[in-house]
């Protein structure tokens, strides 16, 4: 079996989303099937520069294709075409333009699918919303398995979304909030699905006390892990917590691994780490008493699940609809909605280990029966096995006639 995986952009320096999700799936596939990157040479996803080398390398076992972007993305451009398809009455094809805008623009990569997909037995996009996906689909979708990784944004309901959820032969939901989700708004049940989502890069081993002396960290901490981002909400989650402190006396700090895109605080509650290396996160995971999860935006969240895995309890954002469920499907984290929720819930993760400690086994038998890596890989097996018999019956090999009738 030949798989291609197409995805914006690869490699090892991009550390979470869609990408690193991508790699995840791609690199253990590879032990059941060959397997083939088509990506861009882009690394930022903010304006898609050309920074990798065109051509073909090897990461991790797997083969990377990259292509060229044509041209990057001009953020006031983008900026202007986003307002006019979703604030003003518009036109099919200025939804077109708005995702050409978006980019990654890459018709080389685009062409290079037209002329190759008969090469492959399934080609996986990964995430709806962009260039090299929408115009991927199209060119092959009867070898086309779809990854939406789909948030609540209202994206997915723009005209062009919809029919493309309906071409390809199969799609793999992070949720049962994003599969519902998506199925209301493109009416697509007549295709192939199902909730799969993708584990993790899981370390041999991690150390709390390693965090604490190499950082300095001796207190009581909650942990957030990811971009330090509006989109995140992580100013919010930095005010609510910083009130929590004043109004419940406690001791509690909130450590921040990640790139910060806006600014923090200077409190001595708040430690900034920065990006820090993934033995660093599980070491600092291990330590931590629970995870904050503040994104109102996620199709599934690979740090809770890591938080699970670690034994820690996550305290969620209940406007999330999927970190909700996740919630509320593995007993193994709170949530809030306004501030009065988020400092309720967190005086009872820091007031009550027994309660952590509950939440937190819940958590890591919750991943091992959906996340193991044996769980994920037999989901994707199966529907390549499933499209591998419908596309045998709906082109069965031609029969030679019997050799009486050849006489």
């Amino acid at each position: 079996m030949r798989l291609a995986f197409v995805v914006q952009r690869y490699g090892l320096e991009i550390a979470g989303g869609a990408e690193y999700h991508c790699r995840l799936i791609a690199e253990h596939l590879a032990r059941h099937a060959r397997v083939e990157v088509l990506t861009t040479c882009a690394k930022d996803y903010i304006r898609w520069a050309n920074e990798y080398a065109e051509g073909i390398e090897t990461i991790n076992g797997v083969t990377v294709r990259r292509f060229k972007v044509k041209r990057t993305r001009d953020p006031e451009k983008f900026a202007a075409w986003s307002r006019r398809v979703f604030d003003e009455s518009h036109a099919p094809g200025d939804e077109l333009r708005w995702l050409e805008a978006e980019g990654p623009f890459s018709p080389r990569l685009i062409r290079f699918l037209q002329r190759h997909a008969e090469s492959y037995d399934h080609i996986v996009f990964f995430s709806y919303r962009y260039y090299t996906t929408y115009h991927g689909v199209l060119a092959a979708p009867h070898k086309a398995m779809l990854v939406p990784t789909a948030e609540d944004d209202g994206v997915y309901r723009l005209s062009i979304f919809p029919p493309l959820f309906r071409r390809p032969r199969a799609i793999v939901y992070n949720s049962p909030e994003e599969r519902d989700m998506i199925v209301k708004s493109a009416q697509n049940e007549h295709v192939l699905g199902d909730v799969v989502g993708v584990g993790s890069a899981l370390p041999a081993q991690y150390d709390p006390a390693r965090f604490r002396d190499r950082f300095g960290v001796k207190d009581h901490f909650a942990l957030y892990v990811g971009r330090i981002d509006r989109n995140k909400g992580c100013p919010q989650m930095l005010d609510y917590f910083l009130r929590f402190r004043r109004d419940r006396g406690s001791q509690l700090r909130l450590v921040l691994i990640g790139q910060a895109i806006v600014g923090i605080p200077e409190n001595e509650a708040v430690l900034p780490l920065g990006f820090l290396a993934d033995q660093d996160k599980w070491d600092a995971l291990a330590a931590a008493d629970l995870l904050i999860m503040p994104s109102a935006l996620e199709s599934l969240s690979i740090v809770t699940l890591e938080a699970w895995w670690a034994e820690r309890p996550v305290l969620a954002n209940a406007k999330c609809a999927v970190l909700r469920g996740q919630c509320l499907r593995s007993n193994a984290g709170l949530y809030y909605s306004n501030y009065d929720e988020f400092s309720e819930a967190l005086t009872l993760l820091d007031q009550n280990p027994e309660l952590r400690h509950a939440l937190g086994r819940n958590g890591r038998a919750y991943y091992d029966r959906h996340y193991s890596w044996e769980v994920i890989e037999e989901k994707y097996l199966r529907l390549f096995s499933i499209i591998a018999r419908q596309s045998a019956a709906q082109n069965p090999p031609a029969t030679r006639p019997p050799e009486s009738a050849r006489a």
